[in-house]
């Protein structure tokens, strides 16, 4: 019964080859190509959630360029190695923020630029593991955050750039406080801008600043 849900080329060897439609077993539908039997090459994907992959394929795997349309109305649009967002891609978030950077396995890791959609604010900067973390720059409607991030909330010697040609210098206080368990989570979560405690110490006219000068707080 299996075999009548393929609709498409064949080799010598009667393996799925070349351009065919299949509806798998769990419901979903692949349109596009295969070699030897497993999705290569180009191709759409429709999962019974709703969610959706158009892109390209290595042996059954997402693996090259590729969009992934997730129920949540989420998608992302980029590279992917062996079924993970790995590589150089853009997010958008179900709540219209948006993540553009590098990624590796499945998650935000490198350089990226996140941009809040309700503030128009954006993080510049460095990405661990999912997380904010390393130097980074905050940039507001008329006032910019030049500092370090620790496990996503800005941390130790920073300063703020005002339009207006002026900085105020500072650093950052972390406030202990427990936290819980983190889930496992497919879907990337927005990320919520946070207020630990900022000490001002001094203002000064503007001056140039590179965050390497800063050694790294201790974790």
């Amino acid at each position: 019964a299996f075999e009548q849900e393929y609709d498409g080329d064949r080799n010598a060897e009667g393996e799925r080859h070349g351009y065919g439609k299949a509806r798998l077993p769990n419901g979903d539908t692949y349109e596009g190509e295969y070699e030897r039997g497993l999705r290569s090459g180009r191709g759409t994907y429709r999962f019974k959630s709703g969610a959706l992959y158009t892109g390209n394929y290595l042996q059954n795997k997402k693996h090259g360029k590729g969009i992934f349309f997730y129920p949540d109305g989420s998608k992302y649009s980029g590279d992917w190695v062996d079924d993970q967002r790995q590589g150089h891609g853009e997010y958008t978030y179900a709540n219209g923020d948006t993540y553009t950077g590098e990624w590796f396995n499945h998650k935000r890791h490198g350089q990226g630029t996140y941009v809040y959609k309700d503030s128009g604010s954006k993080y510049v900067g460095r990405w661990v593991n999912g997380i904010q973390e390393g130097p980074a720059e905050i940039i507001h409607l008329n006032h910019r955050f030049l500092g370090r991030f620790f496990n996503g909330k800005p941390l130790g010697r920073g300063k703020y750039v005002f339009d207006f040609g002026c900085e105020q210098h500072g650093e950052y206080i972390q406030l202990e406080q427990e936290k819980g368990e983190e889930e496992e989570e497919e879907v990337p979560l927005p990320v919520e801008p946070v207020e630990p405690k900022w000490k001002a110490i001094e203002i000064t006219k503007l001056t140039p600043w590179t965050p390497q000068d800063e050694k790294p707080p201790s974790p």
